[in-house]
C-alpha cells in the first residue's frame, strides 16, 4: 500500500512470465505497437502528431528525456514546486545547462494561479513543469487551470506534466488541456512492475525538438535515437537501437487492456471514490493530512502526519508486522513525522473484490492503538 510500486493484477503478473523472445520478432513488434496505440487512449490524445515513447528505465529517465530534447542550454524553465520531486527535476535541468527557476509553496500547498501568472509575466520561459501529484507530499496540482493560464499569458511556453504518480489515476486531458509532454513510469497507476519510462509528447513538443539549435546532450536519452524506433514499432516495423524490456512490454500490454476495458472517466471516478474513503477514515482517526486543503489532495495516495509528532519509525513496523506496508516520509524537512498510503491501480479499482483498502485501514487503526493512540 505504498505509492509505487503498487500491487499488480494477476493478468499482469502472468504476462511477466512470457517466454523470452527477440525484440524484433513480428509477434513482439505487434505487441509493442499495440501498447503505443493504447497509450494514446490512456493519455486521451487523438492528435496523430503526438508521439508516445516507452523506454527501459524509471520515471527519472523521463526528466532526462525532457531536459535533453525539449529545452536547450541557456533556456529558462519555470518549475512549480510542491515537494521533493520538483527539486530533483530542477537538478536534472541544471545538468543540461538549463536555467531552472522554482516557484515554491508551503509544505502541503501549491503555487497559486496568481503567483504563476506573475512569474510568467516577469520572464519568458521556454517551459513550465507541473508535478501533477508529488509523491513526497501527496499534493495534487491543478494541471487544467495551469494549462489554461499558460495558454493565455505565455502561449509559446511548453507545458510539461510530471505524471509519474498521476497518469491512469488522475484525469489528464492531453489534447484538450494543451499539454506538450507528460511523463510517467510503469510501477504506479499504470500497474506494471518497475522498469519502464513512459512519455507522451505533443506535435508542438516534437517540433520544439526538431527546431533545436544544437543536438541533444545525451546519447541514450536522445530523441534522435528513440523517435524512429517508436515510429517503427507503432507502424509494426522492426527497428533497433537498444534492447527493450520484452517481458515488461508484455505486462504493459496486459495492463493497458485492463485499463481500457472501460472508459477512462470511470477509472478516474474509482480513484476519487477510493481516495475519499481513505481520507474519511484518516479524519475519523483524528489524523491530519499534509495537503493543506481538500482540493490539494491527490486521489492516488494520501500523506498523513503521525499523531503527536510520533516518530514514524515507531508506527510503520507495527503496521508491517500485520502484513501491510505503508511508505515513510520523503520530504526532507518532515520525513520522520509522516507516512504515505498508496491507493492506485487494483487497490482502488478492485477494492470490492480484494478488500485492500479495508484491510489497510483496519491495520492502521490497530497499530495506532498498540502505540497508545486513540482518537479524541
Amino acid at each position: 500500500m505504498i505509492p509505487g510500486p503498487i500491487e499488480f493484477s494477476d493478468k499482469v503478473l502472468e504476462a511477466m512470465a512470457h517466454p523470452t523472445m527477440s525484440h524484433v520478432s513480428p509477434a513482439f513488434i505487434s505487441v509493442f505497437g499495440e501498447c503505443l496505440e493504447m497509450l494514446r487512449k490512456v493519455f486521451l490524445t487523438k492528435d496523430p502528431a503526438s508521439q508516445p515513447f516507452v523506454l527501459s528505465g524509471s520515471g527519472t529517465l523521463g526528466w532526462d528525456l525532457v531536459a535533453c530534447n525539449l529545452v536547450e542550454r541557456g533556456d529558462d524553465v519555470l518549475v512549480l514546486h510542491t515537494g521533493y520531486f520538483a527539486d530533483s527535476f530542477t537538478e536534472c535541468f541544471e545538468c543540461y545547462g538549463v536555467n531552472a527557476t522554482q516557484l515554491k509553496a508551503p509544505i502541503g500547498g501549491r503555487p497559486s494561479l496568481e503567483e504563476i501568472e506573475a512569474a510568467l509575466k516577469e520572464k519568458k520561459y521556454k517551459m513550465i513543469t507541473i508535478t501533477h501529484t508529488d509523491t513526497s507530499t501527496g499534493v495534487l496540482s491543478d494541471v487544467k487551470g495551469v494549462c489554461e493560464l499558460v495558454r493565455r499569458v505565455s502561449p509559446e511556453t511548453l507545458i510539461c506534466v510530471d505524471g509519474v504518480c498521476s497518469v491512469a489515476c488522475e484525469e489528464i486531458q492531453f489534447d484538450e488541456w494543451g499539454v506538450d509532454v507528460a511523463l510517467t513510469a510503469s510501477q504506479k497507476a499504470i500497474g506494471v512492475p518497475s522498469g519502464l519510462c513512459i512519455l507522451m509528447v505533443s506535435g508542438r513538443g516534437i517540433k520544439a525538438y526538431e527546431n533545436r539549435k544544437n543536438p541533444p546532450g545525451s546519447y541514450f536519452a536522445s530523441f534522435k535515437r528513440w523517435l524512429p524506433i517508436m515510429q517503427a514499432y507503432e507502424g509494426k516495423q522492426p527497428k533497433y537501437f537498444a534492447t527493450p524490456a520484452v517481458q515488461l512490454i508484455y505486462a504493459l500490454n496486459a495492463s493497458l487492456k485492463e485499463i481500457l476495458s472501460r472508459p477512462m472517466s470511470d477509472r478516474f471516478a474509482d480513484h476519487i471514490k477510493a481516495s475519499d474513503y481513505v481520507k474519511a477514515a484518516i479524519t475519523q482517526l483524528g489524523l491530519k493530512q499534509l495537503a493543506l486543503k481538500p482540493e490539494y489532495a491527490a486521489h492516488g495516495m494520501t500523506a498523513v502526519y503521525t499523531p503527536n509528532d510520533m516518530p514514524v519509525s515507531e508506527l510503520l513496523p507495527k503496521i508491517g508486522a500485520r502484513g501491510v506496508v505503508f511508505a515513510g516520509g520523503l520530504h526532507k524537512e518532515i520525513a520522520t513525522k509522516y507516512f504515505r498510503i498508496g491507493h492506485m491501480g487494483v487497490t482502488a479499482t478492485d477494492n470490492d473484490k480484494r478488500g485492500d483498502l479495508d484491510r489497510a485501514l483496519k491495520v492502521l487503526k490497530e497499530a495506532l492503538a498498540e502505540v497508545g493512540y486513540s482518537p479524541n
